[in-house]
């Protein structure tokens, strides 16, 4: 049975927010943040999974991605800073959706960046949990012998962006304007979150979910816990997440999402308990 959506447009600054918004439950709320360059309908049957554990379900389309503006393109540039303080406005737009309950921050792999720098800022009252799933700090350090290549990719990647104005490929990323690139490229090369004005990591005082994902090359179990380790003002409980857990032969950093009911219970589990 596919459970149904509205589709939310919420007009910032000229441009466009989207948010799948799924029917309210008289339990906790979770706001899914996506992983670079992937839409909100990509987490549709986990959404759904969630939804039947009688959580009430918003998915947000990440500024430039599915039907969220500006599309990156050369003027069009913009960047961690613009996509913390994007969740804020879509917080503020679902306070009635979510009808003073609980909420849970989920963020996959880049949007667990925002989440994290969105509670590492001011307190928010309305939010009392954070998920990362396939998210961390994937310093190239971290990576073994992969680290070298990950290294000098996200270097190649960000002088391209920076040359073309954008990064223009239809892949994994998604197009992308060089802020973003900026941002992830310096987690690769540098090993922290792209520093923030305001934004402590220590701040972040809500109590913390982490799931690693099995095969996940982009973000293994390692780089989480890296993050993970900074959040030293919180309790961190972790996960890793496994094909035999999912009923799968094998995950990747985005398809878990496809394979994702075992995952949401437990994520349904922390939500109850926050």
């Amino acid at each position: 049975m596919t459970t149904p959506y509205a589709q939310d447009h919420i007009q910032h600054d000229g441009h466009r927010l989207g948010v799948h918004r799924y029917p309210q439950t008289n339990g906790p709320n979770i706001l899914i943040l996506p992983a670079m360059g992937v839409p909100a309908g990509y987490y549709r049957p986990f959404a759904q999974a969630l939804a039947a554990h009688r959580l009430t379900v918003a998915v947000t389309d990440l500024r430039g991605t599915g039907s969220s503006t500006p599309h990156p393109a050369r003027g069009h540039d913009y960047g961690y800073p613009e996509l913390v303080d994007d969740v804020q406005i879509q917080l503020t737009h679902l306070r009635e959706h979510f009808a003073g309950r609980p909420v849970l921050l989920l963020g996959h792999s880049i949007g667990g960046h925002l989440a994290t720098l969105h509670l590492a800022g001011q307190a928010d009252p309305a939010v009392h949990g954070m998920a990362l799933v396939a998210s961390g700090i994937p310093w190239a350090a971290l990576l073994g012998w992969r680290g070298p290549l990950a290294h000098a990719y996200a270097a190649g990647v960000l002088g391209t962006a920076r040359t073309l104005g954008y990064w223009p490929w239809k892949g994994t990323t998604g197009r992308q304007p060089v802020g973003v690139i900026r941002g992830w490229a310096h987690a690769i090369r540098r090993g922290t979150l792209i520093p923030l004005p305001g934004r402590d990591l220590a701040a972040v005082k809500v109590p913390v979910l982490s799931i690693s994902i099995d095969g996940d090359g982009f973000t293994p179990a390692v780089t989480g816990n890296y993050l993970t380790d900074q959040l030293t003002g919180t309790t961190t409980v972790r996960h890793h997440y496994t094909p035999h857990e999912a009923g799968v032969k094998k995950l990747g950093h985005i398809t878990w999402a496809r394979a994702a009911g075992p995952l949401a219970a437990r994520i349904a589990d922390f939500a109850r308990a926050m």
